[in-house]
């Protein structure tokens, strides 16, 4: 995948992320509508964040620590500014998921990028 491709795909996936954190309650997207289980949200933030990651990792190859800070910076980042937000709640377990999930998909991307043949230099 050419560098354009992965900077716009983790642009758009940081743009949806931001309007998904800091929407309104009534116009955040959802899966199965407003009254998910809680283990729906789980994985949203999981899946949300571990996108990121893994993009993230393929944009900065052999940079586990620069891209495992930038995801939990953005998880951080947005959960303070949720608090803003007049019908959101920011929570710290919130911030753990995401982070967690960010974190499985550096990982995730990092373990990929270490078996892929390496072009001759």
């Amino acid at each position: 995948m050419r560098r354009n491709h992965l900077i716009a795909a983790a642009g758009i996936c940081f743009a949806l992320i931001v309007y998904a954190t800091l929407a309104r309650l009534a116009g955040r997207p959802v899966l199965f509508g407003h009254h998910e289980a809680y283990w729906v949200v789980v994985i949203e933030r999981f899946s949300a964040y571990g996108l990121l990651g893994f993009l993230l990792s393929f944009l900065l190859p052999g940079r586990l620590t620069l891209a495992c800070s930038l995801v939990v910076a953005v998880a951080m980042g947005l959960e303070i500014l949720q608090a803003m937000t007049p019908d959101r709640d920011p929570g710290f377990l919130d911030v753990l998921q995401k982070a967690a999930g960010g974190t499985v998909g550096v990982l995730l991307a990092q373990t990929i990028l270490a078996f892929l043949p390496r072009p001759p230099a």
